[in-house]
C-alpha cells in the first residue's frame, strides 16, 4: 500500500452555518472531523489544520497564517508538517467518506507520472479537497503561487489544481458530499437514519466510540439473537450476544472475528437444543 500522510482542513468561518464550529457538528452521533479521520486510519501522519479539539485518534495540529487565510494557506501549513511522498488532502465536513475512496485515490497515483488524483462529484465538478497529491509537485506549486502573489491568503484552490496534472476519480457519489449549510447537515442526518443503512452506521459508530477495530459478521449475531429470542425468551437475545462477545474476548485475548463466530455458533446450537427440549412431549 502507498505510504501517505493525511492533511485535514478544519478551519474556515462556516458563514453559511452562522459561524458554527462545523468540524464538531455531529452526524450519526460522531463529529464530522472524527468521521473524516476514521476514513484514513492508515496515514503515516495526520495533520489537522484548525483549532485544537478532542479527536478519535492522535493528530498533529497546525494553523494557517494568517488565521482565516483560506484553503491554500491552510494546505501550506499542513504540508510543512508532512514527510510522505503522497499527501491525502481532505476537508473536515465529509460525513460519508469511506476508506474505499481513499484507496481509489491512492491507487490512481501509485504509478505513473501524474501529480495526483482528485474526486469528481456526480455533477462532474472537481473536488480538490478529496484528493491525493504527490508531495514534490504540490510543494513546488505552493511555493510558486506564494512567490507570484506575495502570500497564499485568500487565493482560490483552482489556482493550484490548474497547474497540476491530476487524474479524475469517479468515486462513490456520496464521498464528496459536504456539509456547508444546515440543509446539508439535515440531509446527512436523515440519510444516516435511513432504514437501509442505519444498522451499519450504528455498528461503525459503536466500534469507533469503544475503540474496537473488528470486522464482525453482523448477520451471524443477528441470527443468534433471533434464535435466542424465539427459543428461550426475548430478553435472552441481548444477554446472549453480550455473553458471546465476552467469551470471544476471553478465548482469544482480543475477541477476534473468528472467536466471535465460534462462540456464536456454540450459543446458537444451544438455543436450538433448548427449543427442541421445549417441544419434546
Amino acid at each position: 500500500m502507498t505510504v501517505y500522510d493525511a492533511i485535514v482542513l478544519a478551519g474556515g468561518a462556516a458563514k453559511r452555518l452562522g459561524g458554527a464550529d462545523k468540524p464538531a457538528l455531529r452526524v450519526g452521533g460522531r463529529a464530522l472531523l472524527d468521521r473524516v479521520l476514521a476514513a484514513c486510519p492508515d496515514a503515516a501522519a495526520t495533520v489537522v489544520v484548525g483549532g485544537r479539539r478532542p479527536t478519535i485518534r492522535p493528530v498533529t495540529w497546525a494553523r494557517e497564517e494568517p488565521q482565516g487565510g483560506g484553503p491554500l494557506a491552510a494546505l501550506s501549513a499542513g504540508v510543512r508538517l508532512t514527510t510522505a511522498g503522497h499527501l491525502l488532502v481532505l476537508s473536515a465536513d465529509l460525513p460519508f467518506l469511506e476508506e474505499s475512496t481513499v484507496e481509489e485515490l491512492l491507487a490512481a497515483t501509485a504509478h505513473g507520472e501524474r501529480d495526483g488524483a482528485l474526486c469528481v462529484d456526480q455533477d462532474g465538478r472537481d473536488q480538490p479537497l478529496v484528493a491525493v497529491y504527490r508531495s514534490e509537485p504540490l510543494r513546488r506549486e505552493l511555493a510558486l503561487l506564494a512567490a507570484e502573489h506575495g502570500s497564499l491568503a485568500g487565493l482560490p484552490l483552482r489556482l493550484l489544481t490548474h497547474e497540476l496534472d491530476l487524474a479524475r476519480v469517479e468515486a462513490d457519489p456520496l464521498a464528496s458530499f459536504d456539509c456547508d449549510t444546515w440543509e446539508d447537515l439535515a440531509a446527512a442526518r436523515a440519510r444516516i437514519g435511513d432504514h437501509g443503512t442505519v444498522l451499519d452506521e450504528w455498528i461503525t459508530a459503536v466500534k469507533n466510540e469503544l475503540g474496537i477495530e473488528l470486522d464482525v459478521d453482523t448477520d451471524v449475531l443477528l441470527d443468534l439473537a433471533r434464535d435466542a429470542a424465539h427459543s428461550v425468551a426475548r430478553p435472552a437475545a441481548p444477554l446472549t450476544t453480550f455473553l458471546v462477545g465476552y467469551a470471544a474476548a476471553k478465548a482469544s485475548g482480543d475477541g477476534g472475528a473468528e472467536a466471535v463466530a465460534e462462540a456464536a455458533r456454540k450459543a446458537a446450537a444451544l438455543a436450538l437444543r433448548w427449543a427442541d427440549e421445549a417441544e419434546t412431549p
